[in-house]
């Protein structure tokens, strides 16, 4: 008698929302917002004016289930232009007839076939499994007294009523690597299903608030959600651009997709998930790229203020980098995020910090320049995520929004200087391995600064400075208060052998100096040298050509 009672109820529970679910849907086509919602469908013939009572009985008491079974043939984005009811349930009757009538494909140019509700979906789904997984993964771990990923939803609603905003106790990896790359999928799960790079950070920063008021039991925090909400679009934007360009690139069969794949996972998840639905390739409109892959290793030359245990002084390293965009290109203009941006990737073979560095900026509102016929460049507002830790001892990473310019300057027929100087204000982390308060780096507003200047002769060589200054301070800090100034400057020389093979030396000198209430300054001082094979994908080092043949 329970068990068939406890039916029923589950039966006019169901019934119930089903009936809701369809008043909704009727009540949103006939709505004046309605037409934003959707796409135009020419090709409905008929009139649902012409359905009997009982079909219109039918339809309205059970909602259109198709919906629900085939969510990668209709959703909300495909509901047609116009405002009536009656079109609407006209096309769910001739889709039942033909289901593959009327799909969408993602077409970039116009917008057609994207989708706000598939991410809107698969965002908190992906919180959900983190979540999980991070029950299972770490049992034991707690904050405030409860286990850190037991959440319900009284934990949630508890931090949208009465959560106070801090600084949380996270590891660095965890809070400037982890977080950062987990806003990262938020942005190519949108981006993937066919969402602008504005969109789909809205939907990145929304993911981040899920995760830190639901996903985790401790107190909503601030640097989270920068790392994950905005750091995110900036790293996942360069993953996802870098994804297409692989498929963009050549036919794009199954080694080109795992690869794609690995690079964006809800790229190549979304591909294989919809079908023909999002299997469009983001249109690159042909940058200017340059990329080479290093294999080396390093050695630690000259240490200062830190105990020679705590540095591994020989390693191996691994490091890729890619320019997208390079400023000069006839024909190639800067109207979308990131049309320039840079990205690199150094990895070690220590296991304590294999990610060495993770870097990306782009430009994200910019316009173009010239002076004569031998300098070519943009200006703008960038965005930048950096995460350096290529010793144990100090590390820095932030998120910022510099305003700069790149460029490129032919200063003879076969000589061309590129470069990127950049300034601004941003959210970061720095410090010693020692630790400050409850952390073992300090939090701040940040001001930092670049200059990245590249040398190139023909094909022959290229020489490179690059110089990097944070200064952290103790704005929307905790305690100590105090402050860290941190610096990397790096000279390197890449000489051509045959191809694109060539070998390099690169200089790196890191430096830092901590000041805090009540502790005796901290100045840190590290030199390594690195050897390194390089592959180029241009013999020329990514020099772009533009001048008229005759002029050079």
């Amino acid at each position: 008698m329970v068990a068939c009672s406890l039916k029923r109820v589950i039966e006019t529970v169901r019934n119930t929302c089903e009936r809701i679910i369809g008043v909704l849907l009727v009540i949103i086509l006939i709505s004046p917002d309605s037409g934003s919602l959707a796409q135009d469908n020419s090709t409905i013939a008929h009139s649902v004016k012409k359905l009997s009572s009982n079909q219109r009985d039918t339809l309205l008491t059970s909602p259109p289930r198709f919906i629900f079974q085939d969510i990668r043939g209709f959703e909300f984005s495909d509901l047609p232009s116009s405002r009536s009811a009656d079109i609407f349930l006209d096309r769910e009757l001739s889709l039942k007839d033909n289901p593959q009538k009327g799909r969408p494909v993602l077409n970039w140019e116009t917008g057609s076939g994207k989708s706000y509700l598939i991410p809107a979906l698969e965002i908190p789904a992906f919180n959900l499994v983190m979540n999980s997984v991070a029950r299972l993964a770490f049992p034991g771990s707690t904050e405030d007294g409860k286990g850190t990923y037991d959440t319900n939803p009284s934990t949630f609603w508890d931090k949208l009523a009465n959560g106070s905003w801090g600084i949380d106790d996270d590891s660095f990896n965890t809070n400037q690597l982890m977080h950062p790359y987990q806003g990262a999928v938020y942005q190519d799960i949108a981006r993937s299903t066919g969402l602008s790079f504005w969109e789909s950070a809205g939907y990145t920063f929304v993911g981040s608030f899920l995760w830190v008021t639901g996903g985790e039991t401790g107190s909503p925090s601030i640097n989270d959600q920068i790392a994950s909400g905005i750091a995110g679009n900036f790293l996942g934007e360069a993953l996802f651009r870098t994804a297409s360009l692989l498929l963009e690139h050549g036919e794009p069969g199954l080694w080109r997709e795992l690869g794609a794949a690995v690079i964006s996972p809800p790229t190549g998840i979304n591909r294989v998930a919809f079908g023909d639905r999002f299997k469009a390739v983001f249109p690159s409109y042909d940058p200017a790229l340059f990329w080479r892959v290093r294999l080396g290793a390093t050695w630690t030359i000259h240490t200062s203020g830190a105990s020679s245990s705590d540095l591994e002084r020989n390693e191996a390293v691994a490091d890729f980098s890619l320019t997208y965009g390079l400023p000069g290109k006839p024909g190639y203009h800067y109207t979308r995020p990131f049309d320039y941006f840079e990205f690199e990737l150094t990895t070690g073979s220590n296991a304590d910090h294999l990610v060495e560095n993770l870097m990306t900026r782009g430009i994200l509102l910019g316009k173009e320049y010239e002076f004569g016929n031998s300098y070519r460049g943009i200006w703008g507002l960038y965005g930048s995520y950096d995460y350096i830790a290529p010793n144990p001892f100090f590390r820095v990473s932030s998120t910022a929004l510099p305003i700069g310019t790149t460029s490129q300057w032919w200063l003879s027929r076969s000589v061309a200087l590129q470069g990127s100087i950049l300034a601004g204000l941003g959210y970061g982390g720095g410090g010693n391995t020692t630790a400050q308060g409850d952390r073992d780096f300090h939090y701040g507003v940040t001001v930092q600064s670049l200059i990245d200047l590249r040398l190139i002769f023909g094909d022959l060589a290229m020489l490179e400075a690059t110089h990097r200054e944070y200064y952290i301070s103790d704005v929307g800090s905790t305690a100590p208060p105090g402050s860290e100034t941190i610096g990397h400057f790096n000279l390197g020389l890449t000489v051509r052998i045959h191809g694109p093979h060539a070998l390099g030396i690169q200089c790196l000198l890191s430096s830092r100096d901590g000041e805090y209430a009540g502790m005796a300054n901290q100045r840190q001082r590290i030199a390594q040298v690195t050897f390194v094979y390089t592959l180029l994908s241009d013999n020329h080092f990514g020099a772009v050509e533009w001048r008229p043949v005759g002029n050079h």
